[in-house]
């Protein structure tokens, strides 16, 4: 994989390396962050102190856990400890939207809705609930990559993200009734 061969090169003191290594992975640490903390300026100030610290950590990254496994528990504990220093209270805004491809304008706005209503479901998900969900459903991690990087027993992410399945299905449901205020 090229990726750990970036790793090695990067503890090996290969500089460029790490630096690659780090662009690659800037998007994942800030979109998680962004999702857990709900705030774009917490989010960017996470995901730096968590670049930082995946690089000047480097060297202590063992094999036992996929590369971007160690990552996601960096960015997550950073996270953890914002959010428990200081609850947010900013959502996103729709302007900052950004739609992709060629949809008419009138696509653009009802999937700028469901999106909006979908990241309004998720903000008002339990916060490990909405961490389960962000890791399996928005960073692609397996069950098995959410629980070392969680440090959570499997069976309780398979029951938070069953939970976190149902409480969604339920406050869509109420979005489209109109009845959830975000």
């Amino acid at each position: 994989m090229v990726e750990q061969g970036l790793v090695r090169a990067a503890q090996s003191g290969d500089r460029d390396a790490l630096i690659t290594l780090l662009r690659e992975i800037e998007n994942h640490v800030y979109t998680t962050a962004f999702y857990i903390l709900k705030n774009e300026q917490d989010a960017m100030d996470a995901a730096q102190e968590a670049l930082i610290r995946i690089y000047t950590k480097i060297d202590s990254y063992e094999e036992k856990a996929q590369f971007k496994t160690w990552v996601q528990r960096i960015v997550t504990n950073i996270c953890i400890d914002k959010f428990r220093r200081a609850k947010p209270t900013v959502s996103i805004d729709e302007h900052e939207m950004v739609f992709q491809g060629k949809e008419s304008v009138e696509r653009e706005v009802m999937s700028g809705y469901l999106a909006q209503d979908i990241r309004d479901a998720i903000d008002q998900l339990p916060e490990q609930h909405r961490m389960v969900v962000v890791l399996r459903y928005l960073q692609d991690f397996s069950y098995n990559e959410i629980a070392d990087s969680l440090n959570l027993p499997l069976n309780t992410v398979k029951s938070y993200l069953f939970r976190a399945r149902q409480q969604l299905q339920q406050l869509l449901q109420d979005y489209q009734k109109g009845g959830v205020s975000g």
